[in-house]
């Protein structure tokens, strides 16, 4: 790591402090202190334990599931960082609640994406360090540096190395859940030189999918579903039971880079025909959501990487694929 002057420190809220962890082992330096509580009636409290006078601040925090709670949280550590003086802070945020309201999808839709981005930047981060955002113009939604990580590479990677992948052979069909996720599922398709293929949906209303048709030949074929979040597992779930009895594949396997996971969400991949689901750790699941079937990969290297660049004042586009 290159240091510039000003010394480096890394807190984190009570959102993923495994991950935060692992990130601090990375760089081989302990978490800064501070407390992150509530008082009695439910307020968020912060106190920071040690001068951040000068310093390079990166707050470890994502705002996942409790998501207002978390928000919170991570607000409140910036405005004390702030006020005590922090030379530059980073939110580094693995998972960016509220991403999925981006847009007037009806009249009078707020785009609380942007509501949130404005928040954070009035409360004092300088930058934002994130990984999949559930659609890549919210970057343009901040009037300060966005730096956007990849999940797919690391998925791909770990995936690469699985027996069925090498089993499957040419058989072996990259499959997006929508239209919207194509792009995703073509990166993937390319990472592990495979076919693509689309599961054609309509969705009459929220977190309710009917699928309509398969675009690809996946008769007898291994499948792997690519999306970039498991919400209440609807879509995942349905599309991979297209893909069987619709399509006729022989296997199912998935994977996601945030796994948020409400709802019934457990039950339904429990009780799925998806055999290996691979998730990235961007939200830190309890153990009750913890799956036999869930294959975990750690973000940590990729975030660890991205925080001494921007330390350093190095580029972190290389570190994006």
């Amino acid at each position: 790591m290159i240091a510039h002057g000003n010394k480096i420190k890394l807190f984190c809220g009570n959102a993923c402090k495994d991950l935060a962890k692992s990130i601090s082992d990375k760089l081989k330096m302990k978490l800064s202190d501070c407390e992150v509580g509530k008082f009695s009636d439910g307020e968020i409290s912060v106190t920071i334990n040690e001068s951040v006078r000068g310093c390079d601040v990166f707050v470890i925090q994502s705002t996942s599931i409790p998501t207002n709670d978390n928000l919170m949280e991570l607000l409140v550590m910036i405005d004390a960082l702030k006020r005590a003086s922090a030379g530059r802070i980073t939110a580094v945020t693995p998972y960016f609640g509220y991403a999925r309201q981006d847009r007037k999808a009806r009249a009078r839709d707020p785009i609380t994406a942007k509501l949130v981005a404005d928040i954070l930047t009035a409360a004092g981060a300088d930058r934002i360090l994130t990984m999949d955002l559930h659609a890549a113009q919210i970057q343009g939604f901040f009037n300060i540096p966005v730096d956007h990580l990849l999940g797919v590479p690391i998925l791909a990677k770990a995936i690469a190395n699985e027996p069925f992948i090498k089993e499957a052979g040419d058989d072996l069909v990259v499959v997006s859940p929508d239209v919207g996720s194509v792009g995703r599922a073509r990166q993937m398709a390319k990472k592990l030189d495979k076919t693509l293929a689309i599961v054609d949906k309509r969705r009459p209303k929220a977190n309710v999918m009917e699928v309509m048709n398969i675009v690809g030949d996946v008769r007898g074929k291994r499948c792997l579903i690519v999306d970039d979040m498991i919400d209440t597992a609807g879509t995942i779930v349905q599309g991979a039971k297209a893909l069987v009895e619709v399509g006729g594949a022989s296997d199912v396997y998935a994977c996601c880079t945030h796994p948020v996971m409400s709802g019934p969400a457990i039950e339904r991949l429990q009780n799925s025909v998806i055999k290996k689901l691979f998730i990235l750790d961007t939200i830190e699941l309890p153990k009750e959501k913890q799956l036999d079937k869930f294959i975990t990969v750690s973000v940590a290297p990729i975030f660890a990487e991205a925080i001494a660049a921007i330390y350093g004042d190095l580029p972190v586009s290389k570190i994006y694929d």
